[in-house]
């Protein structure tokens, strides 16, 4: 053997790990044996936080390089696919707790007050690096969500929010994409150019269908008008940078224009790793509000209409964060802006 033994045992600090699971329900003198699975379920959230967490702390600093070489972007894609796997099975827990009934729960829950996941400062934290923000989340109170965080990782959390996170790191990257305005081929031209004829010939065809009426016709045209102005906007980057002003965009224009032509063009060899990569922070996102609103949905059968431990309607927050807590929604608003692969421009990377 080339280094000291290690049992299992105290390789996995099992005597430790073991041994946290203190019921308060017994504290009292009325021993719940459900608060058992109650706690098991609610650490093992955040030993898979943990490990969210380090992924994502080990992206940064690839995401901060002024070149990414070609070697990192087979990490990124590999370890952001693991943070994806990690956020599918967060519901499997749920279906576990699910087995407590909500009369069991009463059991030993008014134990349980102050406490709430929304204190769950890892979970926090995950939020914060994957680039939500303060000013798009959800209140809860009046005071300010990393409030409810014990001292010293409500400190910890407040240095975070001053670093770079995931967004950020993807977004410089996108920025810098080449192969977008080349001697021979400008995306912004040619694939705003594509995508106008597209648009006009599905006018055509509305206005050759005679098994439309009038009002149809007038209908559908007003609509596909309606996407034809918002070709000029993604296209344009004086009225983009105005959209996203208000909010309607996170992306800064290079970025979108990017992700675009990535999304696009993805059977290029040289695509298939960044396109990977987009579409799994979008399958995160899409990961994270199936797994809020099933934690809303356990909630709702748990308490019905009762105010949560940490006193908030657990089940509207809940509800609520499901949509609100989306972070790459620009990815998938990108979809309205696709063509048909026949219809691309001719692209030489």
């Amino acid at each position: 053997m080339k280094y000291e033994p290690v049992h299992y045992h105290d390789y996995l600090g099992l005597d430790k790990l073991l041994n946290s699971q203190k019921r308060r329900s017994e504290e009292f003198g009325k021993p719940a044996h459900e608060e058992w699975l109650f706690i098991s379920v609610h650490q093992v959230y955040e030993v898979w936080f943990f490990q969210i967490l380090k992924e994502i702390q080990s992206l940064l600093p690839l995401f901060s390089q002024p070149t990414i070489p070609e070697r990192d972007m087979g990490t990124i894609s590999h370890r952001i696919n693991r943070i994806l796997t990690i956020c599918k099975n967060l519901t499997s827990p749920l279906d576990i707790l699910e087995t407590m009934t909500p009369h069991e729960f009463l059991d030993f829950r008014d134990y349980l007050y102050p406490a709430s996941g929304f204190q769950s400062a890892q979970f926090r934290m995950i939020e914060v690096l994957l680039g939500l923000k303060a000013e798009n989340r959800l209140k809860l109170t009046e005071s300010p969500f990393y409030d409810h965080l014990k001292e010293p990782l409500r400190s910890e959390l407040l240095q975070m929010m001053k670093g770079n996170t995931l967004f950020d790191g993807l977004e410089n990257w996108l920025s810098r994409t080449p192969f977008l305005k080349t001697a021979k081929f400008d995306f912004g031209t040619e694939y705003k150019t594509a995508l106008i004829n597209v648009y006009n010939e599905d006018l055509d065809v509305i206005k050759n269908n005679p098994r439309l009426s009038e009002a149809d016709k007038d209908r559908s045209a007003k609509n596909i008008q309606t996407f034809m102005d918002q070709i000029d906007v993604v296209f344009d980057e004086e009225k983009y940078n105005a959209l996203k002003a208000q909010g309607q965009f996170r992306f800064s224009f290079k970025a979108f224009q990017a992700a675009l032509f990535i999304s696009l063009y993805r059977d290029e060899p040289i695509l298939q790793v960044p396109f990977s990569i987009l579409n799994a922070l979008m399958d995160i996102d899409e990961a994270l509000t199936t797994w809020r609103y099933r934690h809303a949905l356990m909630a709702h059968r748990m308490l019905g209409r009762k105010i949560g431990t940490g006193g908030s309607s657990g089940t509207d927050y809940l509800k609520d964060t499901a949509e609100k807590h989306k972070i790459y929604t620009d990815l998938f608003n990108m979809s309205s802006f696709l063509i048909p692969r026949s219809k691309l421009p001719q692209c030489v990377i």
